[in-house]
């Protein structure tokens, strides 16, 4: 699943390990997130969208190419 995670953590100038930190996963899972290698439990993407700042999971995680 393709992810807009990059481009607003590093608009918030923030890491992949202080992302992981914030919402308890490794800055491996963030990595393989930002490479669309894992598709996140929904309870995940919810945290990762709003510590992003977002208020909607789709302004984040792109579902068109999703089965």
């Amino acid at each position: 699943m393709e992810t807009r995670i990059r481009q607003f953590r590093q608009k918030l100038g923030i890491t992949q390990q202080e992302l992981a930190d914030s919402v308890g996963v490794t800055r491996q899972t963030v990595n393989a997130l930002e490479n669309a290698r894992y598709n996140p439990s929904l309870l995940l993407a919810y945290k990762i969208t709003k510590k992003l700042g977002k208020d909607y999971i789709e302004d984040v995680f792109i579902f068109d190419n999703v089965d």
